[in-house]
């Protein structure tokens, strides 16, 4: 583990049902399931949704960070997400050649008085949000037992 964390969160099986998990950061405790249709209970969000639900929260607080900071109206933002495998070779903009792509639609409303340059801005602005750079970055998962 490293020395000072971003981030420590504990998950662990809560023994009720096969596939629920109790998650635990700092005092804040979630569930983790899976639906029913793949034997989970669907006791709350699965993991893939948890991804989303994080690159949703990170987008909105990234703007709100930017309107506020540049003094731009925006009364409200909502991101809407969603997570599909699609083929390769049907992804015009992907590396990836063979086999499936993860891809991710972020739909953003952005409420306010606007102009159509800074709802534009706010566009670029939205791909900036920390976990946005983290899921399109080199990313290094180590594993260990302890």
């Amino acid at each position: 583990m490293p020395d000072n964390p971003v981030a420590l969160v504990e998950v662990e099986e809560s023994l009720i049902g096969r596939y629920t998990q109790n998650m635990r950061f700092g005092r804040h405790e979630l569930i983790a399931d899976e639906p029913e249709s793949v034997g989970g209970n669907d006791a709350g969000p699965g993991p893939y949704e948890f991804l989303l639900m994080g690159l949703g929260a990170c987008t909105s607080m990234t703007l709100r960070m930017y309107a506020e900071r540049n003094q731009l109206p925006l009364k409200r933002v909502r991101v809407r997400l969603a997570h599909n495998k699609i083929h390769a070779k049907d992804c015009l903009d992907c590396r990836t050649r063979e086999g499936k792509v993860d891809e991710i639609t972020r739909e953003i409303s952005l409420e306010g008085d606007l102009t159509d340059e800074q709802r534009q801005r706010l566009l670029e602005i939205a791909d900036r949000c920390p976990v946005h750079r983290t899921l399109t970055s080199e990313i290094k998962v180590r594993s260990r037992l302890v």
